[in-house]
This record gives structure tokens, C-alpha cells and sequence, in this order.
């Protein structure tokens, strides 16, 4: 049984993270920039671990040198993404990647992101927006920044802010400013979290950052209280399964916790994160999600509807996204 064709919503990915190999070899060719030690022998992208995978994600990210590099970026993820399925995508974006923090660069990024996002929308029926995120291993210092990008763009594309990046660098109260900014400007907030901080994290990062949404968020699995209150205020878990997976923060699918999370009545919604670096799609995530836990399609429907709710899109966008969930006759 395959789930391609099922149409999906999909919260949590790295617009830089889903570049394809292809596509980043490409551009350092293009711009004769030797980064010929990211891939493996068979082109795919190569780490040993977290702290590997960021070192190779950001060395991915040196071919990407002008907003015209990211407009082709953006079309060549939309059109991969749109193959499995996705109506919907929100995907997290640096002013880090974009100009380095600067404002004005920040701007001329963004413009050529909307323009490639507004063709595949038109070309393949694929709504993205986008949520800016601070670089948590740069430092809250290189955060702010990052905020302020996010507050001044604030509106049809640029829909919420978050933070992404080492989990394990600072606390999350040490960043509580830049969050702080955006919360001011009217955004809705997300941040990593939990997993690989564990329960305290999570419980560190509502308590601090008051997020809506919680990238990750297995680690809540230890803490009963803390499901318990995750559950009650219906704090949405952005769970990537193969990623946790491939960067072994769980030990295989049958060991992943969003089954029960799931049951203890947490909302749960299913994305890929950064796919081409974990060799994974939105099918290939339902898929095994069918095969471990035995989750059909009614299932997925629920889940979509609640990723959809949880979505940063305003209400028109909702609106239209939730006829392209409808099930075909």
C-alpha cells in the first residue's frame, strides 16, 4: 500500500534541508565551489551524527549565494514535494542563510522565494509559507537579528517564528528576547524542542519561549505531567518519525513515540523535516507509519485536519487548502 497520492499537510521542513543532492552539487559546480566531502558514493548527502549533519547542512548551504538561488531552490523543492502529495507546506527559513541577518538582503531573498512559491501554487497546486527561525547554536545574540527580519516581513508569506538548530547550546529562557520580539509583532511561535533535550526541555521551552507548536517534542514522552499538559493545551507536536529515526534520537521505527502520544491524546502531526538528507518523503513516513502502527487512511486524514488547524496561514488559505483535503468522490 502506498500513500502518495493522499493529499497531506506538512509543518515542520528546512527549506535549505530539503534541497536535493543533485541540486546543491549543481550550484557548487556552477560556482566552483569544492564541497565534493558532504556526499557519499552514491551522491546522497553523507554524516555520522547530529552534530555531523549540521556541519554538512551548512556546508550545503554556502552554494546557495543569491536570491536567485533560492528561487530555484524553492521550485525545485515544491515540485518534489508536490509529487507526494502535499497541498500544504510550511517551511522553516533563515535570514542567517539569506543575507546574514542583514534586513534589506533579508527582503530580496524573501521576494524571490515568493515568486517561486507563487508559481508552484499556480503550476502544481502546492500552497508554501514560510517561518523564520533564529540559528539556536549561533547564540541568542545572532538570534535577534533573525526576530527583527521576521517581525518586519510579518504578513501574506512570512507567517510565525521559530528556532531551530542545536538543541543542546543555552537554555531556552537564554533566547526568550528574540521570541519575545516576535510574539510582539503578532507571530505565532514554534520552537525544537525535546528531541534531544529530553522532557525538561519541552517543559522549559512553553514555560519561556510560550510556543504553539513544538518542533520534535519526543522527549515529552518521559514526563506523564508534562503529555498531560501538552494535551490540555493543546500544544501541537511537530513529529518527524524518519528523522528521529536516521539520527538514531530513537533506536528504530517500533521504538518511536507518537503512537502513544498520540493516544494519551496529544495533537501529533507528521512531517520530514530536512527528507533527501534522511532519505525519506511524506510517503515514505506514512508508509512506515502503516507498517509499524497499523495507521490507515482515516488516520491520516485526522492528522491532516489537525496540522491544517494548527497551520500559521490565515483563514482564507485554510480555507482553500482544507477543499484540496476533501476526499475525492
Amino acid at each position: 500500500m502506498s500513500f502518495q497520492h493522499l493529499p497531506k499537510v506538512e509543518l515542520h521542513t528546512h527549506l535549505e534541508g530539503c534541497a536535493p543532492p543533485a541540486f546543491i552539487r549543481g550550484l557548487a559546480a556552477e560556482k566552483k565551489i569544492d564541497i565534493s566531502g558532504i556526499f557519499d558514493d552514491q551522491g546522497g548527502y553523507a554524516f555520522r551524527d547530529f552534530d555531523h549533519f549540521l556541519k554538512v547542512y551548512e556546508a550545503a548551504c554556502t552554494t546557495l549565494q543569491s536570491p536567485e538561488d533560492f528561487r530555484r531552490l524553492t521550485l525545485a523543492v515544491l515540485e518534489e514535494t508536490a509529487a507526494h502529495g502535499v497541498v500544504y507546506m510550511e517551511t522553516f527559513v533563515s535570514p542567517d542563510f539569506c543575507g546574514g541577518g542583514d534586513l534589506v538582503a533579508w527582503k530580496d531573498y524573501l521576494a524571490a522565494m515568493v515568486d517561486a512559491a507563487d508559481e508552484a501554487e499556480a503550476k502544481l497546486g502546492i500552497t508554501l509559507k514560510g517561518i523564520v527561525t533564529g540559528i539556536r547554536h549561533f547564540g541568542p545574540e545572532a538570534c535577534k537579528p533573525a526576530a527583527r527580519c521576521a517581525a518586519e516581513t510579518f504578513g501574506d508569506f512570512i507567517t510565525g517564528y521559530g528556532m531551530a538548530g542545536g538543541e543542546m547550546v543555552g537554555r531556552p529562557a537564554d533566547y526568550a528576547y528574540s521570541f519575545d520580539m516576535a510574539r510582539e509583532a503578532g507571530m505565532p511561535l514554534t520552537c525544537h524542542a525535546g528531541e534531544w533535550g529530553g522532557a525538561s526541555m519541552v517543559a522549559e521551552t512553553i514555560r519561556h519561549l510560550k510556543v504553539a507548536r513544538i518542533g520534535h517534542g519526543i522527549g515529552a514522552i518521559d514526563d506523564p505531567a508534562l503529555i498531560e499538559r501538552i494535551a490540555e493545551e493543546e500544544i501541537v507536536l511537530e513529529v518527524c518519525p524518519g528523522s528521529n529515526v536516521v539520527l538514531k534520537a530513537v533506536s528504530g521505527w517500533d521504538k518511536h513515540p507518537i503512537a502513544k502520544l498520540q493516544d494519551a491524546g496529544v495533537k501529533v502531526t507528521v512531517s520530514t523535516d530536512d527528507p533527501p538528507f534522511f532519505h525519506t518523503t511524506m510517503t515514505a513516513e506514512y508508509d512506515m507509519l502503516h507498517r509499524t502502527f497499523g495507521w490507515e487512511e482515516d488516520t491520516y486524514r485526522a492528522l491532516n485536519e489537525t496540522a491544517l488547524a494548527a497551520a500559521f496561514c490565515d483563514e482564507d488559505t485554510r480555507a482553500r487548502v482544507a477543499k484540496r483535503l476533501e476526499p475525492t468522490p
